[in-house]
């Protein structure tokens, strides 16, 4: 024991020299495990990005040129259908006071384009109509359907405030004399339309009517038409 430790005591720069090649080896085993590593996580991210590109060719098979503009037409032509049933709302709403001569004495200002309110909504019915479309599948750019979307937006706004401008005002804008017209108006024609009535009460309801409301409210020609008809129709019934 004594003679070895000796020995070491003697040869103890002898460790240095051995130390050196066994640091050697033990770097250069590190380097060759990091190298290792480095190479499998390169592969695994290119396996990674294969199978994505994979998936991308896969999707992109399926979504051909073709199928995008299809699919882009019938999105547009969907926004166009909602914009037009919109239009067409707004639309029936406002016939139900042109053809309907008891809304239209209730809320004659529904009929008077002096109105500022329906003299507005009258200009956006015009300009509405003037964009809409002949389809919806009508193929229109960026500009002529922003056009037509604010077009209906205003028509539909200007369609409410001035409906409910002339439920608010009814028939307040008229002399008390031209109330009492209205009112007169309103009675006769339930009894124009009144299958209880006789012809000849029908018959002389309609032609009262027609003279109260003359030169307070302007009936149109579909609401002449329709109120005729109603009346003509009792008649038919009545014989």
């Amino acid at each position: 024991m004594d003679a070895l430790l000796n020995f070491i005591g003697s040869y103890w720069w002898l460790g240095f020299v051995v130390a050196g090649p066994i640091v050697g080896i033990v770097g250069s085993a590190k380097g060759w495990w990091r190298e290792q590593e480095e190479l499998s996580h390169k592969r695994k991210l290119e396996i990674i990005e294969a199978k994505a590109r994979a998936q991308a060719i896969s999707s992109g098979a399926q979504l051909t040129p073709e199928a995008v503009e299809e699919a882009d037409v019938q999105s547009r032509s969907d926004r166009i259908q909602r914009l037009m049933d919109t239009h067409d709302e707004v639309s029936r709403r406002w016939l139900e006071y042109e053809l309907d001569a008891a809304k239209l004495i209730a809320f004659p200002t529904m009929s008077d384009g002096r109105d500022p309110h329906t003299a507005a909504f009258l200009r956006a019915k015009k300009v509405a109509d003037a964009l809409r479309p002949h389809a919806a599948e009508a193929r229109i750019d960026a500009e002529a359907y922003g056009e037509y979307r604010d077009a209906v937006h205003d028509y539909e706004v200007a369609f409410d405030v001035a409906e409910q401008e002339a439920r608010r005002v009814r028939d307040t804008g008229f002399t008390e004399s031209e109330r009492q017209r209205l009112a007169r108006a309103q009675q006769v024609l339930n009894v124009a339309v009144d299958q209880s009535a006789t012809a000849a009460e029908r018959q002389t309801a309609y032609r009262r009517v027609r003279d109260e409301l003359d030169g307070l409210i302007v009936l149109s020609d579909k609401s002449v038409q329709n109120l005729e008809q109603k009346v003509a129709g009792q008649l038919e019934r009545g014989s």
